[in-house]
Formats: C-alpha cells, structure tokens, sequence
C-alpha cells in the first residue's frame, strides 16, 4: 500500500475520531449544564416550594441523576455506538456492578423505605448510629444532619434506615427531666415551694400537663428531688438551662444547701 495513502487514511481516522470526541464532549458539557438550568428552574417555581422538604430533597436528587443519566446515554449514542449493543454490553456487565454496588444499591433502598416510612423528615432533629443532628437533607445514597455545634454528618441510608434511632421532633412537645439534691436536714416543702417558684416564672413552660416538683429519693447523703417540666421542642434547651441556673440562685437566696462529695483524710 501506498505510504501516502496510508497516512491520509489515518488522518481520516484521526480527524472522525476526534469529532466523535469532541461531539461526546459537547454533549456532556451543554447536556449537564442543561440538567442544571432545569433543576434551578424546577425549585424556583412556586409549586416546587408546596412540597414536602422531605421530599424535595429526594426528588431532586433522583431528577438530577436521571437527567445526567440520560446525557450519558446521549453521548454514548452521539459517539456512534449502537444502542442495541450498548444495551447488550449494559446487560452482560449487570452481574458485575451490582455485585461491585451492593452497597449504593442498599443505600438507594434505604432511601426509598425512609421516604416511603417516614421515620423523619427534614427539619427532624434524630438520634442514631452513634450520630445526632438536625436532618437537613435526604438523597438517594445518604442522609446528611447538621450537629448544634455546625459540623455536618453524612451517614448512608442503609445504615440509618436498619438501625434503631429516636427522633426528637415527631411530637411537638418535650418533657424536662431534672434531678435536684439537697442535704438531709434541709426542709422539703421549703424545697419544693422553691423550685415551684422558679418554674412558674418560666413562661416557656406550659401548664398542661402541670408540672411535677416531688421527693424521689432518700440516697445515701442527699435529698433527690425530681422536676418533670412540659415545654414545646424547640423550647428544650433554653428552659433547661434557664431551670439549672434559676434553680441554684433560688436556693442561694433560701439558704438551701446542694451537698457535694467530701473527702475526709484521718491520719492514724
């Protein structure tokens, strides 16, 4: 063969090969930045906004990878690859990636069943798989919580979905639990009347159920006074600490003392 054919040849080769790129590539680039403009155009429209957060969250996740999905499939196509073969070659490899993906396949499984259940929502602020936070979003491979002190929390669907977690926010109230101590020879209706005062000053506290202000325990050097106090959830916190320090000014002003534990050295 003629060497000048031959590099014409192969120039040819050359030069369809590197439009098949380049129209691959074009697609990919115009493709995705199409998927993007919907998805911004989808959650500015004020339908979008009626729908649960929860569901939004999960929604758009499966939108954008359906969508980028579909761009790739485009590519392979424009690339001229056939569609039956690349079904075939689809088909063949299935075994393989879903034994190399049982793990984002469960974890997609897992997204389902929690939005299918509902265990939580967004906004939910939950307890589970040694983790706690403020559920911010729902994806289809995983949730992510924000903790009180800001760090973000990324645990698989799967994980969370076949595991035992208490949810703080189903119920729109909460019951304060305190323990308060008091030595053995202070007064207890003078120790009740106290704390009483303090929680009735508290107006995030709610008045039903009324609250609770009784001796529970007589411990080994203390008095165990028990305060059970019912306050919206997002209330929590704040009359927690707001008891914790109320309480101890209260008995400074009562005289009354709160024990703690002392350590005598006799020397034989």
């Amino acid at each position: 063969m003629d060497t000048t054919v031959l590099i014409n040849d192969l120039k040819l080769i050359g030069i369809n090969f590197g439009l098949k790129i380049l129209s691959v590539l074009a697609v990919l680039i115009i493709g995705f930045k199409i998927v993007n403009f919907i998805e911004k155009k989808i959650i500015r429209n004020r339908e979008w906004k009626k729908i649960d957060p929860t569901l939004q969250s999960f929604t758009r996740s499966f939108m954008r990878m359906g969508l980028k999905m579909l761009v790739i499939v485009t590519a392979i196509y424009t690339a001229g690859v056939e569609m039956t073969t690349f079904v075939a070659v689809i088909g063949a490899a299935g075994l393989a990636v879903g034994l190399a993906l049982q793990g984002s396949l469960s974890n997609l499984a897992g997204g389902v069943l929690i939005i299918a259940l509902r265990p939580f929502k967004v906004g939910d602020y939950i307890e589970g798989v040694g983790q706690s936070g403020t559920v911010t979003e729902i994806g289809l491979f995983y949730t992510y919580l924000t903790t009180p002190d800001n760090r973000a929390v990324i645990i698989p669907n799967a994980n969370i979905a076949n595991s035992e977690l208490v949810n703080y926010g189903i119920y729109p109230t909460r019951r304060v639990d305190l323990d308060i101590s008091t030595a053995y020879q202070t007064n207890i209706e003078l120790v009740k009347a106290v704390i009483s005062e303090v929680v009735n000053k508290n107006t995030l506290i709610l008045k039903d159920p009324l609250p609770f202000v009784r001796l529970s325990d007589h411990a080994d050097s203390v008095l165990k006074f028990k305060v059970r106090v019912w306050v919206k959830s997002e209330d929590y916190w704040d009359t927690y600490f707001a008891l914790m320090e109320g309480i101890k000014v209260a008995f400074d002003e009562a005289g009354i003392e709160i024990p703690y534990p002392q350590l005598v050295v006799k020397r034989p």
